[in-house]
């Protein structure tokens, strides 16, 4: 059994798996901050300041003992409050869109690699080789 999971896990396919698997988790944290630190800011001045992640609504009161802000999503949330978070989820929706982009763009150039054909190799045209076998053949006669 020991043996068989040995194999099993040497196989290539799941060695390309787990560096698939670990590249795109990196890939992932890549397009995330791409999306949080750069693209959401540019589209929070577009509308006028505003940052998505920190809109929510209330559902229901806040529990006994908050001492926080009435405006902070993430303390609200941690402190159990029911909140509606449509900011975060619009912001993971847009985060998404732009890895499914990127992710889009990147298979787009890797089949544009992969179409070119190599240069054909110099040598002589086809009618240069009948023209040679023409040649030989009248030699032979």
């Amino acid at each position: 059994m020991l043996r068989g999971f040995r194999d099993f896990i040497a196989r290539g396919n799941v060695l390309d798996l787990a560096v698939a698997v670990i590249i795109g988790a990196a890939f992932a944290t890549i397009a995330g901050s791409l999306t949080e630190d750069i693209i959401m800011p540019i589209i929070g001045a577009l509308f006028g300041g505003l940052d998505f992640s920190s809109h929510f609504v209330m559902l229901g009161p806040v529990p006994d003992g908050y001492a926080g802000s009435l405006t902070d999503y993430a303390a609200l949330k941690k402190a159990g409050a029911p909140v509606l978070g449509w900011g975060q989820f619009l912001t993971v929706v847009v985060n998404f869109l732009i890895l499914a982009f990127i992710v889009f763009l990147i298979v787009r150039w890797a089949e544009r690699l992969m179409r070119r054909e190599p240069a054909a190799a110099a040598g002589p045209t086809e009618i240069e080789l009948l023209a040679e076998i023409r040649d030989e053949l009248r030699l032979r006669k």
